[in-house]
């Protein structure tokens, strides 16, 4: 036997020996004989380096080094659920459902959510091309070496997938593995980790990916996206994915309606304790891939899938002291100072207060027996006080009326729940607050340069504001504490790279009350430059799509004050973008120009996006639901009931495919 063919045979035997262990959990060989096979297979590669290839079994122990996770775009982004945490939620959701499909039969399917890390694996021609992180879902970090090493991922497929596609699931470490972990930890005197779900995403952006190799990681899959997909609904999908070769919980149910959900989640409430690995909640999702379509998505979120959160652990603990924190908004934060106590795998030591009216709703004091939850927040907080252990001689809190930092008096704004310190200029914390956001990875993204170097830039009075940063030279910062000749090359190196951040992320970094990620990308888009959007009048972005007033009268103050006026003229001359990146249109022509179109429904001709595409090239808008601003509705098969209805009472043309086609070649 020639040693290619001897080596591509060694290859697929181990792989299907990695596919029985790993993700039938049935293995087919004792762990003895796969190693002297594994053994075999790296003697033959090592003879033979012209037939080196990346996704052999011998690369998944590891070895590659990466120093720096690239962030790339998602192709198909990465939706977060909407919580629920309760049945009347769901049955709330469900209305929601029916309201936007119509009268319809509509199916479900129950899938346990998984407390892990998000992964979004990338599949070309049946090879694993590339694994990226959830990251803010537009976009995460490339981990594909790290998750190589995890054995139930499949680099080679096999049956009938797609030529491309990506595929979603959770990276986790089971209960085993992680005290086995922790065990080995403490043998050699070292911590132990705190939680599963934490060592799980720490291990993602590990340096070296033998070490994640050495780790008990596991992946769970349930979601695939892509074109052209060989299945018409999720539970199909599932089952596809188990035939190609990925570990895909049989768990999951198919649920002709909410009381087979509800038996699901009950069930699953309290068997959860038997399972292997952390779960936190049921997610239910419609079955039909083409209801899913109709349904389409928030601007956060699915419309189509719902996460039912179990109820969370509670623990009873005693409030020691409470304090107040300062954001860089000057919003007053108060926080519970807690006996350290276990809580859903975790130390608590603190828990958010929320405001005034939260303290006195539940009559929180210091020395409370108090109980703790986290609810479905990463914050623990506090949901009642155990009255019986209160002591004697408890007082009532009273809310602080100073800034607990600069001792202005703080506003508390008619309609608004929270306190705020208005020395918006001189609080240290706020000043502090605004650059950090402002370096964060989702604004200027400034690479080495964190928080507690911010920190350190103000308090030794070598900046003020974002706008000093760029005049920092490498000699004002090398006597900082833990500031080494390179990492002051890296500061510096990082802020004069940050010029290059487009407009949509500068004006986000700005850190205006109100605008977000979302909001910025939109005024940037309908703006143009900082230029426009600082002349425009309150009127002028109300009229700007999803722009509100109170959104609007934040921009229009922030403009309007001359500290920031400063600021951006400064942040112009050191030559950070304030205008957007000129593209290359792709407008034909103008036929549309004021135009709305929604597209709905499945097409034989066309994709929605191709649809969508020729509605731009000719000058038209998309519009996300039917109103009365809507020129037409493009119709394909399968369009909601409730739809057509409404489009035919707002007397709205309805186009045919072909009736759109015409209508482009008109």
């Amino acid at each position: 036997m020639d040693a290619f063919k001897q080596i591509n045979d060694l290859r697929e035997e181990l792989n299907q020996y990695n596919y029985q262990y790993y993700v039938l959990d049935n293995p087919a060989i004792s762990d003895f004989d796969f190693d002297q096979k594994l053994k075999q297979l790296e003697q033959l590669e090592q003879r033979h380096p012209e037939y080196f290839d990346v996704n052999s079994p011998t690369q998944r122990v590891g070895g590659a080094i990466t120093k720096n996770f690239e962030t790339i775009a998602h192709q198909y982004r990465m939706y977060s659920l909407d919580n629920s945490y309760s049945k009347e939620d769901l049955l709330e959701w469900e209305k929601r459902v029916q309201k936007g499909l119509g009268d319809v039969a509509v199916t479900y399917v129950c899938e346990l959510k998984y407390d892990g890390a998000s992964i979004s694996i990338t599949y070309e021609n049946g090879i694993l091309k590339r694994a990226l992180t959830r990251g803010d879902g537009f976009q995460g970090d490339d981990v594909t070496n790290n998750i190589k090493t995890i054995k139930s991922v499949p680099i080679q497929l096999k049956g009938d997938y797609p030529a491309y596609f990506d595929i979603r699931g959770e990276i986790i470490l089971p209960f085993k593995g992680f005290e086995k972990m922790n065990q080995d930890l403490i043998e050699i005197g070292e911590a132990p980790f705190s939680n599963p779900r934490n060592t799980a995403s720490g291990s993602l952006k590990l340096q070296d990916s033998a070490e994640v190799a050495r780790r008990p990681l596991d992946c769970l899959l349930y979601a695939i996206t892509g074109e052209q997909l060989p299945f018409e609904t999720q539970f199909e999908g599932l089952e596809k994915a188990r035939e190609w070769g990925f570990k895909v919980p049989t768990i999951a149910q198919l649920a002709p309606d909410m009381e087979a959900v509800f038996a699901f989640i009950d069930y699953w409430d309290i068997h959860r304790q038997e399972l292997p690995y952390e779960t936190d909640g049921v997610v239910v999702k419609v079955n039909s891939i083409d209801h899913q379509q109709e349904l389409g998505y928030t601007s956060k979120a699915p419309r189509w899938a719902i996460a039912y959160k179990f109820k969370t652990e509670q623990a009873e603990t005693v409030l020691n002291t409470i304090s107040y924190q300062v954001g860089r908004t000057g919003a007053i934060t108060p926080v519970a100072n807690l006996e350290a106590v276990q809580l859903a795998g975790t130390t608590v030591r603190r828990a958010s207060l929320h405001n005034a009216d939260q303290i006195e709703k539940l009559d929180i004091r210091e020395r409370d027996s108090v109980y703790v939850e986290k609810g479905g927040e990463i914050i623990p907080k506090i949901v009642g006080v155990n009255l019986e252990l209160r002591p004697k001689d408890s007082v009532p809190t009273r809310y602080i009326d100073h800034c607990p930092e600069c001792q202005t008096e703080l506003v508390r704004k008619e309609g608004e729940v929270q306190h705020y310190c208005p020395n918006f200029y001189g609080c240290p914390p706020q000043i502090i607050g605004r650059i950090q956001h402002f370096i964060s990875r989702k604004a200027m993204d400034i690479e080495g340069l964190g928080g507690e170097t911010v920190a350190l830039l103000v308090n030794s009075h070598l900046i003020e504001n974002y706008a000093d940063l760029y005049q920092l030279k490498k000699g004002d910062i090398l006597h900082l504490e833990r500031m080494a000749d390179k990492s002051a090359d890296n500061l510096i190196n990082g802020v004069e790279k940050s010029k290059q951040i487009p407009f949509e992320r500068v004006l986000y970094a700005l850190g205006i009350r109100y605008v977000g990620e979302t909001v910025a990308k939109k005024l940037a888009q309908h703006y143009k430059s900082i230029d426009a959007l600082a002349q425009a009048t309150l009127m002028d972005l109300i009229l700007v799509d999803e722009i509100g007033d109170k959104i609007a009268q934040s921009v229009v103050d922030f403009f309007e004050n001359e500290h920031n006026k400063n600021l951006i003229e400064r942040l112009k001359n050191f030559g950070v973008q304030m205008t957007m990146e000129a593209k290359e249109s792709t407008v034909i022509s103008d036929r549309f120009a004021g135009q709305i179109f929604v597209v709905s429904g499945v097409f034989e001709r066309f994709s929605r996006d191709e649809l969508k595409q020729l509605i731009e090239d000719h000058g038209g808008k998309i519009g996300s639901s039917i109103s009365a601003k809507t020129t037409y509705v493009v119709a394909g098969d399968k369009m909601g009931p409730a739809k057509l209805e409404k489009a035919n009472k707002l007397k709205i043309t309805i186009l045919s495919e072909g009736d759109f086609a015409d209508l482009v070649q008109a």
